[in-house]
């Protein structure tokens, strides 16, 4: 299912450099790493794995973005995360051992190093800070994972997606003269995704949003003006 594969371990090297989970690697491990890897360059929408798939690599993104989600038999679907440079995914398979349960979708051009199952597992026994960064990082997303069951019991449409636009202005938001516009190409059925709701209820919400001029848009992009008012619906 991935893209086409680069062998070019000067190219991994630099890339495993600016990975925040590798940090505390010497030149020696991170070389050896580099010979053990491989890149590939993902298209935008090809899938690189599946519920069900073998548990055989950790993958980190290297440049682009990718979709984690959750997809039910009869095709609906829920997003549990982006991931985006630096970040690890398909972390869980170091845990469990066990095949993928959620699927990972390039959401526009990326390129993603994967490292064998067994390699890392290697690397984690023999770098120690290695491991417990990646404790702290599987941790973090169990918390961000309980976050959203939280709120998609208790909370109505209208807070899910003030508090996902003030989220995602956190992480992609660019000042400017009308307020923080969101800088990330997202659609209303991704938007509908991430909060468990459909693309129709979405597109209304935010038009009542528009309406009450709590944002504006720009083409596809959206702006937040009345940040304030967002946290109060949030």
């Amino acid at each position: 299912m991935l893209g086409k594969t680069v062998q070019d371990d000067k190219r991994a090297l630099w890339y495993l450099k600016k990975i925040p989970l590798l940090a505390d690697l010497g030149a020696d491990a991170l070389q050896r790493l580099a010979e053990k890897v491989q890149l590939h360059e993902v298209r935008r929408r090809r899938v690189v794995y599946l519920p069900g798939d073998p548990g055989q690599s950790v993958f980190f993104i290297n440049g682009g973005r990718v979709k984690i989600s959750k997809v039910t038999r009869d095709g609906k679907e829920l997003t549990l995360a982006y991931r985006g440079p630096g970040d690890v995914f398909g972390e869980l398979v170091l845990i469990d051992g066990g095949p993928r349960e959620e699927m990972a979708e390039a959401m526009e051009n990326a390129l993603i190093t994967e490292v064998e199952r067994g390699e890392f597992e290697r690397l984690v026994q023999r770098e120690p800070m290695v491991g417990y960064r990646l404790t702290k990082i599987v941790a973090e997303r169990r918390r961000e994972v309980e976050n959203k069951i939280e709120a998609l019991i208790f909370k109505d449409v209208n807070a899910k997606l003030a508090e996902l636009l003030l989220r995602l202005s956190v992480e992609y938001g660019v000042e400017e003269r009308r307020g923080t516009l969101l800088a990330v190409k997202i659609t209303h059925q991704e938007m509908a995704n991430l909060i468990g709701s459909t693309r129709e209820t979405v597109s209304l919400t935010l038009s009542q949003f528009k309406r009450r001029d709590l944002i504006a848009t720009d083409g596809r992009k959206v702006i937040l003006v009345d940040r304030e008012g967002l946290k109060a619906l949030a």
